[in-house]
């Protein structure tokens, strides 16, 4: 027994192993860096002249983050004075289409140097400390600028741009982008140094990065109270740097563009595909902008969702900046110069240079992928006389244009028609480029993969290894939930819409087990339980939308709650009590009198930190007690939190000295006290709104702990509504949906590996209670003589995660070329190694060990 024991052990810790391998070795083979052409880009000789100089010598370079296109263009706008600007024709606006993933970085990369950025980018947002992802050896107009010496670069707000340009800027003041809870202090610090600027004239290029906006966002959502009010600010903040521009002679020639970054969601974050956070506004504004005669109503109605007035690529801000500054277009760059801005060159010799540098540094990407043959016009072969293909479409087009640019530039050739058949051209070489799937390393790709099978056979292996027979119901048991959820895996809209997959599949669970305990007990009253469960369950599966088809449709949040908070805090403070009671009854090692204070002490102050929290966070839920809190507790939010968390952390303790030197029932109560404190944690670092989940999921334990269920199935179960719960608190496969609104409880800054871990249990807090309830389950079962049952537990967990991390990289590896690889594939790649490295292997293999043996240790 103790060999066969000691065998399956060592089995799934090689298969958990490889789990961690298989992921790195994939990751590193699906999101490598894309090559670019390294050095500063020189204007080349044209045959028709030099090239024109720019309208502009000055740029202000203003990010507002996160501000999605019907901030700024709608009647609900705050943006008064710049719709102004529109309407007087000194502000020519534009919807940019920000391509995912639509997080700060990638999208700076995009702005910066024209190009499209690797999705790994998206990982790298994430750490403020990473310097891997530096543009200082490439080509953007940043560099450009300062090669042309326009004077000092300045820049105040989101040190990203500090990260991405090193010892770029002369002057700077940089602000942490990641710490959401700050609205205000995080624009101020960039404002306070708009009016010396201003007065300066040694600069040519202030950049301006704004993050108030999307905090709010993030917070509370872009209808939230904050959101006009910060609009109104950035507004005033426009209109201070435009009054300058009117007024004084030394930015007389100074071009002002506003964009936003990415846009966001309903529910105010971002990260994927939807339109609200691929539409973020574009404004180029100037006086001399008025010339151009292009007026426009404002504020307006989309004519698509999220789509006002004239819609361009967000690369196309790099070349546009560098033909209104006069430098030469960045390497990388996949953007068209934006026409509308061509009326400030009169001459049509001096549209051909800018169309056609612009061409020709764009053919130079082409060529480097498709062969210079195709486009090249000495060549033998003939594009037009070929295969109607794009790139041979592509190929034919351009060497009309370059045979006609010389005349038009002469005046030889009508200039509108060739124009207009360049932007065209310049549009499909953008298109086709920009769509080019990744310089996959398929070597990786596959070698990843056969780990992750390599660890599910050793993994079925273990099973055979394992003496007791009844135990090989739980692994096939366990492949009827793993393979069709494998399988889901290669079609999009089972893993935008997975939700369902857990919902069916629990509700089916549920049943099985309800008319299995029925047939057991053999009363007539033994249907109650089941069908309490089930009507739990739907609840559950009621509480939030998620996925996206019906992302925003109604649910029992939107329904019931935000129109009547009280139906939310009368479930809130019944979990925060039941919460207590639990502490109270398991914390054995204290004297009566010592655990009620400090069951108290705990649900006091972990009540009033969410009431304080949710009335700045969403006061529409507020129903006047945040008052009377802070009435009678003063500490600041942060120190709320912090004290908090240390009553927790002090009652976990006594929660291992019960287990090791507490009376012999120490331990059976410390699995229940473990299970307690965390679900005060799990409240701590939920929405207010997500909290009944916990009461509800407290219900179905309570429920479960009722029935007479085997090992596999007490596993199976704590899958499945590790799932469900994760889904019904919002949690979709898309970047989008990770939740920062509790990232910074208690912490007063960035601190990466802090902010990570509350991230992780904030969008992670429903899956993790139910790894603390099973816990609670097996250590009964353990206690009443069934052996190996953690065990059991770990293998059937761990068959899950193997398959289905195989199945997830077979997916991303067979539709490498699909169209949604990186709005639907790739986001699941990250999800899948959330759950396989945090929640598996930490969470359930890692802490659920720990939390066993803690509530097993002196058993028998």
């Amino acid at each position: 027994m103790g060999y066969h024991n000691w065998l399956t052990g060592a089995l799934l810790a090689i298969a958990n192993a490889l789990i961690t391998l298989s992921l790195i070795v994939f990751a590193t083979g699906f999101f490598p860096y894309k090559p670019f052409l390294p050095g500063l880009a020189q204007y080349e000789d044209l045959a028709f002249g030099p090239p024109p100089e720019g309208p502009f010598d000055k740029i202000v370079f203003m990010v507002i983050d996160a501000l999605r296109s019907d901030f700024v263009y709608s009647e609900d706008s705050g943006f008064r004075f710049t719709q102004q600007l529109i309407r007087d024709g000194k502000a020519i606006p534009f919807t940019a289409n920000a391509r995912s993933p639509t997080v700060t970085m990638p999208k700076l990369k995009s702005i910066t140097t024209g190009s499209v950025p690797s999705f790994v980018d998206l990982i790298l947002n994430i750490d403020e400390g990473d310097k891997s992802s530096s543009l200082a050896a490439q080509d953007t107009w940043l560099a450009q600028l300062k090669s042309k010496d326009i004077g000092k670069l300045v820049m105040y707000g989101d040190d990203t741009w500090l990260k991405l340009f090193p010892d770029t800027f002369d002057r700077a003041d940089g602000t942490s982008s990641f710490f959401v809870a700050d609205f205000t202090e995080v624009d101020h610090n960039v404002t306070r140094n708009i009016p010396a600027e201003l007065d300066n004239d040694d600069w040519g290029l202030m950049v301006l990065h704004y993050l108030g906006l999307d905090h709010i966002g993030h917070k509370s959502g872009p209808r939230s109270v904050n959101m006009v009010p910060k609009q109104r600010e950035m507004d005033g903040i426009i209109r201070d740097i435009y009054g300058a521009m009117e007024t004084e002679d030394h930015l007389k020639s100074t071009l002002f563009v506003v964009c936003g970054d990415h846009g966001m969601n309903d529910a105010g974050n971002h990260g994927a595909s939807s339109p609200g956070e691929t539409s973020p506004a574009l404004l180029f504004m100037s006086p001399r902008m008025e010339s151009l005669g292009m007026s426009h109503a404002s504020p307006t109605e989309p004519h698509v969702e999220f789509a006002y007035y004239g819609e361009v690529e967000q690369s196309d801000i790099a070349p546009t900046i560098a033909g209104l500054m006069g430098v030469p277009v960045s390497k990388n760059n996949l953007g068209a110069f934006i026409p509308e801005f061509l009326p400030f060159w009169s001459s049509p010799e001096d549209h051909v240079q800018i169309l056609m540098r612009n061409a020709r540094q764009i053919l130079q990407i082409v060529t480097a992928t498709f062969g210079t043959e195709l486009f090249d016009t000495h060549s033998t072969i003939d594009p037009c006389a070929l295969e109607g293909t794009t790139v041979n479409a592509l190929a034919c087009e351009w060497r009309r244009l370059d045979a006609q640019a010389a005349m038009v530039a002469k005046g030889e050739l009508a200039s509108l028609p060739w124009v207009s058949s360049t932007i065209a051209w310049l549009r499909e070489a953008q298109g086709l480029m920009s769509s080019m799937a990744s310089n996959y390393n398929m070597l990786r790709l596959y070698l990843g993969t056969g780990l992750a099978l390599t660890a599910a056979c050793i993994t079925l292996s273990a099973v055979y290894f394992t003496p007791e027979q009844p135990c090989k119901a739980g692994p096939l048991s366990m492949l009827l939930v793993t393979v069709p959820y494998g399988l889901m895996m290669f079609a999009s809209s089972f893993v935008e819409e997975e939700h369902h997959f857990w919902y069916w599949a629990s509700t089916l669970w549920l049943a099985y087990l309800g008319s299995r305990e029925i047939r057991r007990s053999h009363q007539t009253w033994s249907f109650v339980w089941p069908v309490a469960g089930l009507t739990t369950l739907r609840l559950l599966r009621a509480w939030n939308q998620t996925g996206q088809k019906f992302a925003g449709a109604p649910d029992i949040v939107k329904t019931f709650i935000v129109p009547q908070p009280m139906l939310l805090w009368v479930p809130v403070i019944a979990m925060y009590s039941i919460t207590a009671m639990g502490i109270f009854k398991n914390l054995d090692v204290l004297p009566p009198f010592s655990r009620a204070t400090f069951a108290v002490a705990t649900m006091f102050s972990a009540l009033a930190f969410k009431l304080r929290f949710t009335a700045e966070d969403a006061p529409e839920l507020d129903i006047g007690m945040a008052n009377l809190v802070r009435s009678i507790y003063e500490a600041s939010l942060p120190a709320n939190a912090r004290f908090t968390f240390a009553l927790l952390g002090v009652g976990a303790l006594l929660g291992v000295y019960q287990s090791l030197v507490g009376n012999p029932r120490g331990a059976r109560y410390s699995a229940q006290l473990f299970h307690s404190l965390y679900a005060m944690l799990a409240m701590t670092q939920s929405r207010a709104t997500n909290i009944p989940i916990l009461l509800l999921s407290a219900f179905l334990l309570q429920h479960l702990q009722s029935l007479h269920m085997s090992g596999h199935h007490i596993t199976i179960t704590c899958l499945l509504l590790q799932f469900v719960t994760f889904f019904a608190y919002g949690g979709t496969n898309a970047v989008s949906s990770v939740d920062l609104s509790s990232a910074y409880n208690g912490i007063d800054g960035f601190n990466v590996g802090a902010v990570g871990v509350l991230t992780f249990l904030s969008n992670w807090a429903g899956p993790v209670f139910w790894t603390t309830g099973t816990n609670t389950l097996l250590a009964e079962r353990s206690r009443r003589g069934e052996r190996d049952v953690l065990l059991k537990h770990i293998m059937l967990a761990t068959l899950f995660t193997t398959i289905s991390v195989a199945f997830v990289m077979a997916a991303c590896t067979a539709l490498r070329t699909h169209l949604f690889i990186w709005t639907v594939f790739s986001p699941k790649y990250l999800y899948c190694m959330a759950w396989s490295l945090g929640q598996h292997l930490v969470i359930n293999v890692a802490l659920g060990s720990v939390l066993f043996w803690l509530g097993t240790c002196k058993s028998g």
